[in-house]
Protein backbone atom coordinates (compact mmCIF):
# COMPACT_ATOMS: atom_id res chain seq x y z
CA UNK A 1 0.00 0.00 0.00
CA UNK A 2 1.16 3.41 -1.09
CA UNK A 3 1.09 6.00 1.83
CA UNK A 4 0.59 9.81 0.83
CA UNK A 5 3.31 11.91 1.95
CA UNK A 6 3.49 14.44 3.95
CA UNK A 7 3.14 17.28 0.98
CA UNK A 8 0.08 15.50 -0.17
CA UNK A 9 -1.37 15.93 2.89
CA UNK A 10 -0.97 19.29 3.20
CA UNK A 11 -2.55 19.70 -0.10
CA UNK A 12 -5.32 17.78 0.61
CA UNK A 13 -5.92 19.36 4.15
CA UNK A 14 -5.13 23.20 2.39
CA UNK A 15 -8.26 21.93 -0.23
CA UNK A 16 -10.40 20.76 2.65
CA UNK A 17 -9.94 24.60 4.18
CA UNK A 18 -10.80 26.37 0.51
CA UNK A 19 -14.10 23.93 0.32
CA UNK A 20 -14.93 24.67 3.68
CA UNK A 21 -14.43 28.43 3.92
CA UNK A 22 -15.88 28.68 -0.01
CA UNK A 23 -19.01 27.10 1.89
CA UNK A 24 -19.39 29.23 5.01
CA UNK A 25 -18.43 32.33 2.42
CA UNK A 26 -21.53 31.22 0.08
CA UNK A 27 -23.69 30.59 3.06
CA UNK A 28 -22.46 34.28 4.55
CA UNK A 29 -23.28 35.43 1.18
CA UNK A 30 -26.70 34.35 1.44
CA UNK A 31 -27.43 35.64 4.42
CA UNK A 32 -26.36 39.49 3.08
CA UNK A 33 -28.81 38.87 0.11
CA UNK A 34 -31.62 37.92 2.17
CA UNK A 35 -30.91 41.06 4.44
CA UNK A 36 -30.96 43.07 2.00
CA UNK A 37 -33.70 41.56 -0.38
CA UNK A 38 -35.80 41.98 3.26
CA UNK A 39 -34.61 45.57 3.55
CA UNK A 40 -35.54 46.82 -0.09
CA UNK A 41 -39.10 44.83 -0.02
CA UNK A 42 -39.64 46.68 2.84
CA UNK A 43 -38.69 49.76 1.84
CA UNK A 44 -40.64 49.33 -1.37
CA UNK A 45 -43.71 48.85 0.78
CA UNK A 46 -43.07 52.03 3.06
CA UNK A 47 -42.66 54.44 -0.28
CA UNK A 48 -45.92 52.87 -1.85
CA UNK A 49 -47.64 54.62 1.41
CA UNK A 50 -45.12 57.24 2.09
CA UNK A 51 -43.24 59.05 -0.65
CA UNK A 52 -39.83 59.92 0.12
CA UNK A 53 -38.95 63.75 -0.12
CA UNK A 54 -38.06 65.27 -3.11
CA UNK A 55 -34.62 66.36 -4.05
CA UNK A 56 -33.71 69.68 -5.24
CA UNK A 57 -33.01 70.82 -9.13
CA UNK A 58 -32.23 74.03 -8.57
CA UNK A 59 -29.54 75.47 -10.74
CA UNK A 60 -28.82 71.63 -11.55
CA UNK A 61 -28.77 71.62 -16.17
CA UNK A 62 -31.39 68.98 -17.04
CA UNK A 63 -30.72 67.94 -20.94
CA UNK A 64 -34.51 67.09 -22.68
CA UNK A 65 -34.61 65.07 -26.16
CA UNK A 66 -37.77 65.79 -27.75
CA UNK A 67 -38.56 68.59 -25.95
CA UNK A 68 -40.33 71.01 -28.79
CA UNK A 69 -44.11 69.15 -28.24
CA UNK A 70 -45.47 66.47 -26.03
CA UNK A 71 -44.22 65.10 -22.63
CA UNK A 72 -40.64 66.44 -23.89
CA UNK A 73 -42.25 70.39 -23.67
CA UNK A 74 -44.19 69.78 -20.33
CA UNK A 75 -41.22 68.25 -18.59
CA UNK A 76 -39.15 71.33 -19.59
CA UNK A 77 -41.73 73.35 -18.65
CA UNK A 78 -41.54 71.75 -14.76
CA UNK A 79 -38.24 71.61 -14.50
CA UNK A 80 -37.97 75.23 -15.04
CA UNK A 81 -40.62 75.99 -12.64
CA UNK A 82 -37.85 74.24 -9.84
CA UNK A 83 -35.41 76.22 -10.78
CA UNK A 84 -33.42 73.76 -13.12
CA UNK A 85 -31.20 75.14 -15.95
CA UNK A 86 -32.85 73.42 -19.30
CA UNK A 87 -30.66 72.14 -22.15
CA UNK A 88 -33.47 71.63 -24.93
CA UNK A 89 -33.19 69.29 -27.54
CA UNK A 90 -35.52 69.16 -30.71
CA UNK A 91 -34.54 68.76 -34.39
CA UNK A 92 -37.64 71.07 -35.16
CA UNK A 93 -36.45 74.82 -34.42
CA UNK A 94 -39.61 75.59 -34.78
CA UNK A 95 -41.60 74.13 -32.07
CA UNK A 96 -38.79 73.76 -30.28
CA UNK A 97 -38.76 77.72 -30.09
CA UNK A 98 -42.46 77.50 -28.82
CA UNK A 99 -41.29 75.67 -25.81
CA UNK A 100 -38.63 78.66 -25.09
CA UNK A 101 -41.78 81.13 -25.03
CA UNK A 102 -43.77 79.30 -22.88
CA UNK A 103 -40.54 79.33 -20.38
CA UNK A 104 -39.72 82.59 -20.74
CA UNK A 105 -43.14 82.87 -19.19
CA UNK A 106 -41.47 81.41 -15.83
CA UNK A 107 -38.08 83.47 -16.04
CA UNK A 108 -36.76 79.74 -16.32
CA UNK A 109 -33.36 79.23 -17.65
CA UNK A 110 -33.05 77.75 -20.65
CA UNK A 111 -31.06 76.94 -24.15
CA UNK A 112 -32.22 75.66 -27.56
CA UNK A 113 -30.33 73.31 -29.72
CA UNK A 114 -31.38 71.65 -32.68
CA UNK A 115 -30.09 68.04 -32.93
CA UNK A 116 -30.80 64.99 -34.65
CA UNK A 117 -30.39 62.30 -31.91
CA UNK A 118 -30.32 59.63 -34.21
CA UNK A 119 -26.99 60.62 -35.59
CA UNK A 120 -23.92 59.84 -33.34
CA UNK A 121 -21.93 62.50 -34.77
CA UNK A 122 -24.52 65.41 -34.60
CA UNK A 123 -24.70 64.26 -30.89
CA UNK A 124 -21.43 64.82 -29.51
CA UNK A 125 -21.12 67.56 -31.93
CA UNK A 126 -23.78 69.75 -29.81
CA UNK A 127 -23.34 67.92 -26.82
CA UNK A 128 -19.32 69.56 -27.05
CA UNK A 129 -21.55 72.75 -27.38
CA UNK A 130 -23.72 72.15 -23.96
CA UNK A 131 -20.19 71.50 -22.22
CA UNK A 132 -18.69 74.54 -23.45
CA UNK A 133 -22.11 77.14 -23.72
CA UNK A 134 -23.90 75.81 -20.13
CA UNK A 135 -22.12 72.85 -18.34
CA UNK A 136 -22.00 69.49 -17.02
CA UNK A 137 -25.62 67.95 -17.22
CA UNK A 138 -26.66 66.19 -14.56
CA UNK A 139 -30.24 65.08 -15.47
CA UNK A 140 -30.56 63.90 -18.71
CA UNK A 141 -34.21 62.62 -20.25
CA UNK A 142 -33.99 60.44 -23.53
CA UNK A 143 -37.39 61.28 -24.19
CA UNK A 144 -37.48 61.52 -28.42
CA UNK A 145 -38.93 58.63 -30.35
CA UNK A 146 -40.63 58.23 -33.56
CA UNK A 147 -43.07 55.75 -35.30
CA UNK A 148 -44.14 54.13 -38.54
CA UNK A 149 -47.42 52.35 -37.78
CA UNK A 150 -47.61 50.34 -40.30
CA UNK A 151 -47.64 46.62 -40.49
CA UNK A 152 -43.76 45.01 -40.83
CA UNK A 153 -44.08 44.19 -44.79
CA UNK A 154 -45.33 47.20 -45.33
CA UNK A 155 -42.10 49.48 -43.12
CA UNK A 156 -39.46 50.50 -45.50
CA UNK A 157 -35.76 49.71 -44.60
CA UNK A 158 -34.64 52.93 -43.91
CA UNK A 159 -37.16 53.94 -41.55
CA UNK A 160 -36.71 50.68 -39.51
CA UNK A 161 -33.06 52.16 -39.30
CA UNK A 162 -34.34 55.59 -38.37
CA UNK A 163 -36.87 54.32 -35.63
CA UNK A 164 -34.18 52.22 -34.05
CA UNK A 165 -31.83 55.17 -34.49
CA UNK A 166 -33.97 57.64 -33.15
CA UNK A 167 -35.60 55.69 -30.33
CA UNK A 168 -32.92 53.41 -29.11
CA UNK A 169 -29.42 53.96 -30.22
CA UNK A 170 -29.81 57.44 -29.22
CA UNK A 171 -29.78 57.09 -25.97
CA UNK A 172 -26.34 55.07 -26.33
CA UNK A 173 -25.38 58.10 -28.10
CA UNK A 174 -26.10 60.26 -25.43
CA UNK A 175 -25.64 58.48 -22.33
CA UNK A 176 -21.95 57.54 -23.56
CA UNK A 177 -21.27 61.12 -24.22
CA UNK A 178 -23.02 62.48 -20.80
CA UNK A 179 -22.59 60.29 -18.17
CA UNK A 180 -18.22 60.07 -17.62
CA UNK A 181 -19.15 63.58 -15.69
CA UNK A 182 -22.21 62.07 -13.79
CA UNK A 183 -19.69 58.97 -12.77
CA UNK A 184 -16.75 61.10 -11.96
CA UNK A 185 -18.63 63.55 -9.37
CA UNK A 186 -20.59 60.82 -8.36
CA UNK A 187 -23.75 62.96 -9.39
CA UNK A 188 -26.26 62.67 -11.63
CA UNK A 189 -29.66 60.86 -13.18
CA UNK A 190 -31.00 59.49 -16.60
CA UNK A 191 -34.05 58.83 -16.91
CA UNK A 192 -35.40 56.76 -20.57
CA UNK A 193 -38.89 57.30 -21.54
CA UNK A 194 -40.01 53.88 -22.67
CA UNK A 195 -43.09 52.61 -23.26
CA UNK A 196 -45.40 49.59 -21.81
CA UNK A 197 -45.29 48.17 -25.43
CA UNK A 198 -41.57 48.04 -24.20
CA UNK A 199 -43.04 45.50 -21.76
CA UNK A 200 -45.78 43.89 -23.71
CA UNK A 201 -45.96 44.11 -27.88
CA UNK A 202 -48.77 45.86 -29.87
CA UNK A 203 -50.17 44.07 -33.25
CA UNK A 204 -48.63 46.61 -36.03
CA UNK A 205 -45.77 48.32 -34.10
CA UNK A 206 -42.71 45.76 -34.64
CA UNK A 207 -39.89 48.60 -34.82
CA UNK A 208 -41.66 50.47 -32.37
CA UNK A 209 -42.08 47.84 -29.75
CA UNK A 210 -38.74 46.26 -30.43
CA UNK A 211 -36.80 49.64 -30.10
CA UNK A 212 -38.53 50.48 -26.43
CA UNK A 213 -37.95 46.51 -25.53
CA UNK A 214 -34.01 47.73 -26.26
CA UNK A 215 -34.73 50.76 -23.73
CA UNK A 216 -36.16 48.35 -20.98
CA UNK A 217 -33.04 46.17 -21.26
CA UNK A 218 -30.72 49.12 -21.96
CA UNK A 219 -31.43 50.59 -18.40
CA UNK A 220 -32.19 47.87 -16.50
CA UNK A 221 -28.09 46.83 -17.40
CA UNK A 222 -27.57 50.46 -17.21
CA UNK A 223 -28.23 50.50 -13.57
CA UNK A 224 -26.52 47.65 -12.99
CA UNK A 225 -23.36 48.93 -14.10
CA UNK A 226 -23.83 51.92 -11.81
CA UNK A 227 -24.78 50.39 -8.84
CA UNK A 228 -22.27 47.41 -9.08
CA UNK A 229 -19.44 49.78 -10.03
CA UNK A 230 -20.26 51.66 -6.65
CA UNK A 231 -21.40 54.75 -8.21
CA UNK A 232 -24.42 55.24 -6.34
CA UNK A 233 -24.67 59.38 -6.97
CA UNK A 234 -25.88 58.12 -10.15
CA UNK A 235 -29.50 57.20 -10.99
CA UNK A 236 -31.33 55.74 -13.48
CA UNK A 237 -35.26 56.28 -14.10
CA UNK A 238 -37.11 54.20 -16.71
CA UNK A 239 -40.53 55.13 -17.38
CA UNK A 240 -43.36 53.31 -19.54
CA UNK A 241 -46.62 55.07 -20.20
CA UNK A 242 -49.39 53.42 -21.89
CA UNK A 243 -51.01 55.08 -24.81
CA UNK A 244 -50.15 59.29 -24.18
CA UNK A 245 -52.48 61.96 -25.76
CA UNK A 246 -49.73 63.24 -27.79
CA UNK A 247 -50.80 63.14 -31.22
CA UNK A 248 -48.04 60.37 -31.67
CA UNK A 249 -51.13 57.80 -31.95
CA UNK A 250 -53.86 60.07 -33.06
CA UNK A 251 -56.62 57.34 -34.34
CA UNK A 252 -56.06 54.60 -32.39
CA UNK A 253 -58.27 53.41 -29.63
CA UNK A 254 -58.21 50.65 -26.75
CA UNK A 255 -61.14 48.43 -26.12
CA UNK A 256 -62.04 49.07 -22.53
CA UNK A 257 -60.57 52.89 -21.87
CA UNK A 258 -61.56 52.23 -18.01
CA UNK A 259 -59.15 49.77 -17.74
CA UNK A 260 -56.02 51.74 -19.94
CA UNK A 261 -57.55 55.21 -20.21
CA UNK A 262 -55.91 57.78 -22.55
CA UNK A 263 -53.13 59.23 -20.52
CA UNK A 264 -53.17 62.97 -20.21
CA UNK A 265 -49.77 64.91 -20.80
CA UNK A 266 -50.12 66.98 -17.91
CA UNK A 267 -50.92 63.40 -15.61
CA UNK A 268 -48.36 61.63 -17.22
CA UNK A 269 -45.51 64.35 -16.74
CA UNK A 270 -46.60 64.55 -13.03
CA UNK A 271 -46.41 60.92 -12.43
CA UNK A 272 -42.45 61.13 -14.15
CA UNK A 273 -41.65 64.40 -12.21
CA UNK A 274 -42.45 62.53 -9.12
CA UNK A 275 -41.01 59.52 -10.10
CA UNK A 276 -37.41 61.42 -11.18
CA UNK A 277 -37.51 64.11 -7.68
CA UNK A 278 -37.74 60.51 -5.55
CA UNK A 279 -35.14 58.92 -7.55
CA UNK A 280 -37.30 55.89 -8.53
CA UNK A 281 -35.95 53.28 -10.51
CA UNK A 282 -38.66 52.44 -12.79
CA UNK A 283 -42.27 54.00 -13.17
CA UNK A 284 -45.50 52.30 -15.31
CA UNK A 285 -48.37 54.59 -15.67
CA UNK A 286 -50.97 53.30 -15.15
CA UNK A 287 -50.61 51.06 -12.65
CA UNK A 288 -52.16 48.31 -14.24
CA UNK A 289 -49.53 47.81 -16.69
CA UNK A 290 -47.78 45.74 -13.64
CA UNK A 291 -50.28 43.56 -13.74
CA UNK A 292 -50.22 43.13 -17.76
CA UNK A 293 -46.29 41.76 -17.53
CA UNK A 294 -47.25 39.95 -14.14
CA UNK A 295 -49.92 38.17 -16.21
CA UNK A 296 -47.09 37.59 -19.02
CA UNK A 297 -44.59 36.00 -17.26
CA UNK A 298 -46.88 33.40 -15.21
CA UNK A 299 -50.03 32.68 -18.53
CA UNK A 300 -48.92 30.40 -21.07
CA UNK A 301 -48.15 32.04 -24.26
CA UNK A 302 -51.35 31.39 -25.81
CA UNK A 303 -53.32 32.26 -22.79
CA UNK A 304 -51.47 35.88 -23.15
CA UNK A 305 -52.34 36.22 -26.46
CA UNK A 306 -56.18 36.00 -25.72
CA UNK A 307 -56.12 38.39 -22.87
CA UNK A 308 -54.29 41.16 -25.13
CA UNK A 309 -56.44 40.14 -27.57
CA UNK A 310 -59.33 40.82 -25.80
CA UNK A 311 -57.75 44.21 -24.70
CA UNK A 312 -57.92 45.21 -27.94
CA UNK A 313 -53.82 44.78 -28.46
CA UNK A 314 -54.43 43.16 -32.34
CA UNK A 315 -57.02 46.45 -33.52
CA UNK A 316 -55.18 49.22 -31.30
CA UNK A 317 -53.61 50.56 -34.39
CA UNK A 318 -56.35 49.81 -37.20
CA UNK A 319 -57.53 53.68 -37.06
CA UNK A 320 -54.18 55.00 -36.59
CA UNK A 321 -53.50 58.57 -38.32
CA UNK A 322 -50.64 59.70 -36.26
CA UNK A 323 -49.67 63.61 -36.20
CA UNK A 324 -47.98 63.73 -39.20
CA UNK A 325 -51.04 62.84 -41.68
CA UNK A 326 -53.69 64.87 -38.96
CA UNK A 327 -54.93 68.10 -40.26
CA UNK A 328 -54.94 69.65 -37.50
CA UNK A 329 -52.85 70.31 -34.24
CA UNK A 330 -55.04 70.83 -30.88
CA UNK A 331 -53.75 72.66 -28.20
CA UNK A 332 -54.78 71.82 -24.69
CA UNK A 333 -54.78 73.70 -21.44
CA UNK A 334 -52.25 75.94 -23.36
CA UNK A 335 -49.82 73.30 -24.26
CA UNK A 336 -48.85 72.38 -27.74
CA UNK A 337 -50.62 68.46 -28.38
CA UNK A 338 -47.75 67.19 -30.01
CA UNK A 339 -45.90 64.39 -29.59
CA UNK A 340 -42.87 63.37 -27.80
CA UNK A 341 -41.20 62.70 -31.13
CA UNK A 342 -38.26 64.02 -33.32
CA UNK A 343 -40.26 64.82 -36.49
CA UNK A 344 -39.22 62.90 -40.03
Amino acid sequence: MVLPDAEDNGALSKEGVLKKETKMSIFIDCIEALKAFLVAYMTSIWRFFVSPPNKSVTGEIVLITGSGSGIGRRLALEFGKLGAVLVLWDIDDKANEETGNLMKKFDAKFHLYKCDVGIKDEVKKVGRRVKEEVGDVAILINNAGIVSGTKLINTPDDMIEKVFRVNLLAHYWTVKFFMPTMIRKNHGHIVNIASSTGLVGINKLTEYCASKFGVVGFTEVLSYELIFGGHDGVHTTLVCPSYVETGMFEGCKMRFPWILPPLKVSYTVEKIMQAILTNQQMICIPRSIYFFTFLKTILPVEAFHEIIKLFGAANFMDSFIGRQNSETEEKTNGFHNGHDTVKT
